[in-house]
């Protein structure tokens, strides 16, 4: 089977600035993809911008005004719909939490009769009660132009063949990107995870050219390939990567993108507002934009609720403008970013965000110090000698906690003698200091000897008494 389209390295990434003349990218545009791709909602002047957003969202407020639960927040708290008539008016709104999902599940928040619904997605409900999301027909529809935007963005066009390696069922990543893509027209191949020595037959056999994946997995994939001594750059087709689903420092992703000789980009979403297509990286990778003609957006002190200057880091909160099934208002993602200044030389006026450092409840707290545990990842990462796994663990103990973490070196390194070794984890327990000022123990460890998964890793455990 044969496709054509051209290999992007990381090198080849960068596409000329995008203007009202031009498609999505810049690029030449393909004839299949007018009837999709209407670049004046990504380039809109922020008065524009601004006005489509208040008209939605005086739209949304009265369509959430009828899920059980808005009734309910409107009545105590004395709000009226038709007085929501400016930007400004957003913060008389209440904020809606993860609690208030699980507290009225699984209908509360539900705007529509149960016969218009034609999709539910779910969080795995691990920790307690899941929380649910529901979708009509035009949900969906919208959902998918949305993540194709993202996909298109990036370069993917119909002459691409995607190998979706994300789960399906209930979890949102697989089913978004597999909608997103197949509206591009892409060869869609639908794997889900795990199985990697298939996962690699079927990127050599099909030439896959995009892929959907864990960051954690795709260095697990790396790990395979140099067992069974496949070259990816000579022997696959692969030149896109979208990495998303648990958070990654920007080493993780260097790694991912020399190994495959690919541009691997970082995405953004959540179940609760939709899915994946939230946010999403242009070729020029200066932060993620977030889609302003589909949501509010704000970033607040996750302590005071009040709003953080731009450039400061606080937890993201969004509010759906196009939802019709279950709308969600000021809803706190308990995500950590922040609003990165300036404008994009992409030309796209929709606000950018960093990428995700963790979440309001990752946090750990050593020694009276809040920690979280991508700060000791991006030091790992940056070290050469260090191995792609390693696992954070936090010792309960009446002295206090201790924080141990066990580093995977790779092969060569082991090899070393005792003296360089130890050498190696001083400057580990040095480095680690200097960005979470507390002192760890490390322990360095053997390739290929922490646990892995073909899911999200395990990056903490919690040891003794909690």
């Amino acid at each position: 089977m044969m496709r054509t389209s051209p290999v992007l390295r990381n090198k080849d990434t960068l596409q000329a600035p995008l203007n009202r003349k031009n498609n999505l990218t810049g690029q030449a545009s393909d004839s299949n993809d007018s009837p999709f791709w209407e670049p004046k909602w990504e380039t809109l002047s922020r008065e524009d911008l601004e006005s489509l957003q208040i008209r939605r969202l005086k739209k949304t407020v009265a369509r959430a005004a009828q899920a059980p639960f808005y009734k309910e927040a409107f009545k105590k708290q004395k709000i009226d719909p038709e007085r929501i008539r400016s930007l400004d008016d957003l913060r008389r709104l209440p904020f809606t939490t993860k609690d208030d999902l699980r507290q009225w599940y699984p209908y509360g928040f539900l705007t529509v009769s149960k016969d218009e619904v034609v999709r539910m997605h779910s969080s795995s409900g691990t920790t307690g009660r899941p929380t649910v999301v529901f979708y009509t027909q035009r949900d969906i529809e919208a959902w998918a132009n949305l993540v194709a935007r993202c996909m298109y963005m990036t370069g993917v066009r119909r002459s691409d063949v995607f190998q979706n390696m994300m789960g399906y069922g209930l979890f949102t990543g697989g089913l978004g990107f597999h909608y997103g893509a197949e509206k591009l027209g892409c060869l869609v191949i639908p794997v889900g995870p795990g199985n990697t020595k298939r996962q690699l037959f079927l990127m050599r056999e099909f030439e896959t050219t995009v892929v959907h994946i864990i960051p954690s997995y795709a260095l697990y994939v790396a790990e395979v390939c140099q067992k069974e001594g496949i070259d990816p750059q000579n022997e696959f087709k692969l030149r896109i990567a979208f990495i998303g689903a648990e958070p990654h420092s920007e080493g993780i992703r260097a790694r991912i993108e020399d190994f495959f000789g690919i541009a691997a980009f970082n995405s953004y979403g959540l179940s609760e507002v939709n899915g994946p297509g939230v946010a999403f990286e242009c070729p020029y990778k200066k932060g993620m934009h977030i889609w302003e003609d589909a949501y509010i957006v704000e970033i607040i002190n996750p302590e005071t609720l009040e709003p953080v200057p731009e450039g400061e880091e606080g937890e993201l909160v969004l509010t759906t403008l196009t939802r019709e099934g279950m709308p969600l208002l000021r809803y706190r993602t308990r995500d950590l970013t922040k609003f990165l200044p300036g404008t994009c030389p992409c030309g796209r006026t929709h606000r950018r965000i960093d990428r995700i450092t963790g979440r309001t409840d990752d946090m750990l707290i050593v020694k009276g110090v809040n920690i979280y545990p991508i700060q000791i990842e991006r030091v790992l990462m940056s070290l050469p000698e260090v191995g792609n796994n390693y696992l954070i663990e936090v010792h309960k103990q009446e002295t206090g906690d201790e924080l141990l973490i066990k580093v995977e070196v790779k092969t060569e390194v082991f090899q070393e003698d005792m003296r360089y070794l130890e050498g190696l984890r001083k400057k580990i327990i040095h480095e680690v200091r200097e960005e979470i000022l507390v002192t760890p123990k490390v322990e360095l460890v053997e390739p290929n000897s922490l646990p892995r998964t073909q899911g999200k890793a395990q990056r903490v455990v919690i040891v003794g008494k909690q």
